[in-house]
């Protein structure tokens, strides 16, 4: 009977105060989409950075007859020069450091080349001008710096090149976008905290003469709070719900249904074993502020 009790004073709360319990709901359900989305967005992160590190290869190229700069003065690069690289990459000193080696020659060179642009492009470039290339996977990719200190400047050797830097102003961008969106979600959280409060406050206020007279016959503060609490808790669910449901739209229809077949050099996207940690995460923040928002308020109003 208490429980039905109190339950019927929150609805009762719930209904005197429609609009302003839809202002806290919307509000609620853009700040968690935000604070969902972000959560998404850094696992993705993760992911890609956690995919390429793993596959990133450092790429010695050496020198070949149209390259210019100060290693390559003689022009394409010897096979002493080759074995001098080769030699380096198997030293007691850089072995330990390395998983794997490729030495791509320049007929394979061209051979990719052609397959990836076109026959269009094989009477723009020839063979000859194609980089011999050491293709090296590291067992650390953090390590890489290590072998393009060792070659560059080296006699024969064009270049080297971390392909991992390449993806580092991506993943830049997008963690700067993930800090927009937790930006924007904490404005918004505290905008439906504030709501929340006021909510409960006016609630408070259109009920003053029921109030007083539940304290007259002895009502506690904890009975008399709890209504108003569980108001802010369900204003606040039925958002973190659209909230939920937002963010699991987002992923099934845009990068389930868009973005998984059109961009193709992601080959892990976040999925439902990520939705299910963001989703309990957003409902478990909204159920929480606006318990506390709700319960400070109402306690705050009582003693004045």
């Amino acid at each position: 009977m208490r429980i039905q009790l109190i339950l019927a004073e929150a609805l009762t709360g719930l209904r005197r105060n429609a609009s302003m319990v839809i202002s806290v709901v919307l509000v609620t359900f853009v700040s968690l989409t935000f604070v969902g989305a972000a959560m998404l967005m850094q696992m993705q992160i993760g992911k890609m950075q956690e995919f390429w590190v793993d596959r990133a290869q450092v790429a010695v190229y050496m020198c070949t007859s149209i390259s210019v700069g100060p290693t390559c003065v003689d022009g394409t690069a010897t096979e002493e020069q080759v074995e001098q690289v080769q030699t380096q990459l198997e030293s007691e000193t850089l072995a330990p450091l390395i998983q794997e080696v490729r030495f791509e020659t320049r007929e394979e060179a061209y051979e990719n080349l052609i397959a990836q642009m076109g026959e269009d492009f094989a009477g723009v470039i020839t063979a000859d001008q194609m980089n011999e290339t050491f293709w090296i996977n590291l067992v650390d990719q953090s390590q890489s710096d290590v072998l393009i200190e060792a070659f560059s400047g080296m006699d024969g050797v064009e270049e080297v090149a971390d392909q991992l830097q390449y993806l580092d102003p991506l993943f830049q961008a997008l963690t700067v976008a993930t800090y927009i969106a937790v930006g924007i979600a904490g404005l918004m959280l505290v905008a439906a905290v504030l709501l929340i409060a006021t909510t409960i406050r006016l609630s408070a206020y259109a009920r003053r003469r029921e109030l007083g007279i539940m304290r007259l016959v002895g009502a506690s503060n904890r009975f008399i709070q709890t209504p108003f609490i569980l108001e802010g808790v369900l204003a606040a669910l039925l958002g973190s719900a659209l909230a939920s449901l937002a963010v699991w739209a987002g992923l099934e229809f845009g990068v389930e249904g868009y973005l998984r077949d059109r961009v193709a050099f992601i080959t892990t996207w976040v999925g439902a074993t990520e939705l299910a940690i963001v989703v309990p995460v957003m409902i478990v923040v909204g159920v929480l502020l606006a318990a506390l928002s709700a319960g400070f308020a109402i306690r705050r109003w009582l003693r004045a």
